[in-house]
């Protein structure tokens, strides 16, 4: 099977889940492309020529890429509505309240001005719509601090502070499979990152398996906060890095190489129609 992976070059001196996982799965026969967005990209030439491809590293680039695969008819892991959803925190954040999910209040603003008046109830949390790995998120206490943030390009979340009870609790779903890991936020070290597994709960469980059925997929993470012995999910990752995992490399490899071979191979047909 021909498996093309999007993602950013690993940084030099670190351990690397995903080439783990790339090694895996050509040691069972696939060919694996590794497809770094970093030089420039013949427009022309994108169309999908691999089985499966998948949106490892979440940027626009990646984004962009892979939305012209989806449009050609690729199959992508995971797929880009999915991740684009994830990616939206506004959405996303909306979806998971449907289904029941619990999260903090949250309010969406076009400006950080506007969620002044929500500070007579205590701080709040800002973050920007498309953020991700803590980037722009902010706790805040009063106005002035508003006053001193930069001006988005897009909408901005606020949710309502809760005051972290111990570390933050990971919860990543493999293919059905749950896993717990406990953690400081912010993590620095590797050691921080890698955390300390813990068994999840019934209710956490429960809290994975309406997410997975909010946003479509079995292959996520989730950050959950826990506040006077509540859960409150503040964050949906639709592939991350999945450190802590117990064999992460050879259960992501499992997982796609399974997928990779239910997949029917690619036929060039055009666009698919994307408009009704």
């Amino acid at each position: 099977m021909r498996i093309g992976i999007l993602m950013r070059r690993p940084e030099p001196g670190g351990h690397s889940i995903t080439l783990d996982m790339v090694g895996l799965l050509r040691e069972w026969g696939n060919d694996v492309d590794t497809i770094d967005l970093d030089t420039a990209t013949d427009l022309a030439a994108v169309r999908p020529d691999h089985d499966l491809y998948v949106l490892r590293s979440v940027t626009e680039g990646t984004l962009s890429h892979a939305g012209i695969l989806d449009a050609l008819g690729a199959t992508i892991v995971n797929s880009y509505p999915v991740t684009r959803a994830c990616c939206d925190k506004v959405l996303v954040t909306r979806l998971l309240q449907l289904a029941g999910v619990p999260v903090p209040e949250t309010f969406v603003a076009q400006r950080p001005g506007q969620l002044e008046p929500l500070l007579d109830h205590g701080p709040i949390v800002v973050k920007p719509q498309g953020g991700s790995q803590g980037r722009g998120v902010k706790v805040v206490w009063d106005a002035d601090e508003l006053l001193d943030l930069a001006a988005p390009e897009g909408p901005v979340l606020a949710q309502r502070y809760h005051e972290r009870q111990g570390r933050d609790r990971k919860l990543y779903c493999i293919g059905g499979q749950l896993f717990g890991v406990k953690r400081v936020w912010p993590a620095r070290t590797y050691a921080e990152k890698l955390g300390e597994p813990f068994t999840v709960s019934a209710e956490l469980r429960d809290i994975a398996d309406r997410t997975a059925a909010a946003i479509g997929t079995d292959l996520f993470g989730l950050d959950v906060v826990i506040s006077d012995d509540r859960p409150y999910v503040v964050d949906v990752n639709p592939f991350p890095g999945f450190k802590g995992v117990p064999d992460a490399a050879l259960r992501l490899a499992d997982y796609i190489h399974a997928t990779a071979r239910a997949t029917p191979a690619p036929a060039d047909t055009g666009l698919k129609e994307v408009v009704s």
